[in-house]
């Protein structure tokens, strides 16, 4: 891929969400949108490239979430990935919404994408070991994906020193 194929691409996503931010859950834009179809063959194309673009800033927010949670010591893993995920779908909610209404997992290559997301966030917040078999992972982050978007977000319970300690006392399964 150019460089000018890459920016071609950036701009088509970038338009697109742009024009779906009215109606996500509606009809996506695609032949509307100038060069859509000469960078992707279809909109199942445009919507693999939408995911990409989520797990490429959901990765970096989980990373980043996680790197703050190891430096304080009352945020677990599944605090930070909870927050690193909300966080995005925060900043992101057009993008979120359009995933959500029209990401096809019937279909091989989006069905995948999304279990490639789940074993992710099963992984980075600590639900499950590389060790386990993929099936299984996948099931562990589809619940914990599950839960992310059905909890509304509410503030974290400050805890108090006792409560710290006694969770890092008490090991978890």
């Amino acid at each position: 891929m150019s460089w000018q194929d890459f920016y071609l691409r950036r701009d088509v996503l970038d338009a697109v969400l742009r024009q779906a931010r009215r109606d996500p859950a509606g009809p996506l834009p695609f032949t509307e949108i100038p060069g859509a179809s000469t960078v992707f063959a279809d909109r199942d194309e445009l919507l693999l490239a939408l995911h990409y673009k989520w797990m490429q800033q959901l990765t970096g927010r989980v990373g980043l979430a996680l790197a703050d949670a190891e430096r304080s010591p009352d945020v677990d893993r599944v605090d930070a990935v909870t927050r690193g995920w909300r966080d995005l779908a925060t900043a992101q909610p057009t993008l979120r919404a359009v995933l959500d209404a029209h990401l096809n997992t019937e279909q091989e290559a989006a069905r995948r994408a999304v279990e490639r997301e789940q074993r992710m966030l099963a992984l980075a917040a600590g639900l499950a070991d590389a060790r386990e078999p993929d099936r299984d992972i996948t099931r562990v982050g589809a619940a914990f994906q599950a839960l992310l978007r059905s909890t509304p977000t509410r503030p974290a319970r400050r805890r108090g020193p006792v409560e710290q300690l006694l969770r890092r006392l008490v090991p978890t399964t």
